[in-house]
């Protein structure tokens, strides 16, 4: 569902400062509460994105828009960059699409947020969505492999100020903002979560419970979100193996004096036949066969495979 802003479609704008019409103002829309853009569409299907900022034009007037149901941050500055306003939670109203008129309002609570991620056991593409496959996301020229769209923008920001570089990085290397790497056109990398299987960090808001002491680490940290541990197999070491004993016979000592694993010596220290059972006998030990492969055993978890997606 769809709405808008009450009193800005189609109406003029005027410089607080000056009282002229704001031609060339800059209309600009994030989430509630935040610096995280979010995009306003020219349809109430919401799939023909606006430009983030909207231009008004010549007359200082702004385009018809609709958004997403729910709360928006709403910024307007003149051309110079002077702010008009900046509301930082404004209702809009809707819904509105299929015609409909005003109604009530939906709980951007209980909605999916841009950056929300969702699993799902299909291997489809969704609208709305892109694929926490380790591909980009980025602007319409900027070559993308996951998604090349101006509907990108939002996650493109929410992905460069909550992951660093070494999870998500942008290529060609990070500017000095989300906004100044998205208008160079570059591509930011999608979490790679394929073969995975979700966790919970080793903090989460609370002190370290130290669950996750020992296991591999690919990238991170057990308390860094978006960190990659754990391994599909493992080859035991000799430590990770039960205590055992290993069965076997000594061997007779009347013809065997010289075969080989430690075992307690035998005989006195006389002199007299070789042949003799109580003859003295030299240090020796008996080697016991190989036993095993030596293969990597499998530690997988029964699991069930489908995608992860991201909300745009």
């Amino acid at each position: 569902m769809a709405g808008t802003i009450p009193n800005l479609p189609l109406s003029m704008q005027f410089d607080k400062d000056s009282g002229k019409p704001l031609r060339g103002g800059k209309l600009s829309f994030y989430q509630a509460n935040t610096t995280t853009p979010q995009l306003a569409y020219k349809d109430v299907g919401l799939t023909l994105p606006h430009p983030n900022p909207i231009t008004l034009d010549g007359a200082g007037r702004v385009p018809s828009f609709y958004l997403a149901d729910g709360l928006v941050r709403v910024r307007l500055t003149n051309a110079r960059g002077s702010v008009q306003f900046d509301e930082a939670s404004l209702l809009v109203i809707g819904p509105s699409a299929g015609g409909g008129g005003g109604g009530g309002s939906v709980d951007a609570t209980t909605v999916f947020q841009t950056g929300d991620v969702m699993w799902l056991d299909v291997d489809v593409v969704r609208l709305g969505w892109v694929r926490d496959n380790g591909r980009t996301i980025g602007s319409a020229a900027s070559g993308a492999t996951e998604r090349a769209n101006a509907d990108c923008q939002s996650l493109f920001t929410f992905l460069w100020q909550n992951f660093d570089t070494t999870l998500c990085p942008v290529l060609g290397g990070r500017g000095g903002s989300a906004a100044s790497d998205w208008a160079a056109d570059k591509q930011i990398t999608l979490p790679d979560k394929r073969g995975y299987v979700t966790g919970g960090l080793d903090t989460m808001g609370n002190a370290a419970a130290g669950r996750l002491s020992g296991v591999p680490i690919l990238s991170g940290g057990v308390t860094t979100p978006g960190s990659l541990i754990g391994e599909p197999t493992h080859a035991q070491t000799v430590n990770e193996m039960p205590s055992h004993n290993h069965g076997g016979e000594t061997g007779d000592p009347t013809t065997s004096p010289s075969v080989g694993a430690a075992v307690a010596s035998q005989g006195n220290s006389g002199v007299g036949n070789f042949y003799a059972v109580n003859t003295t006998l030299p240090a020796h030990h008996h080697t016991i066969a190989s036993q095993g492969g030596g293969q990597a055993m499998n530690v997988t978890q029964r699991t069930v495979l489908g995608t992860f997606y991201r909300k745009l």
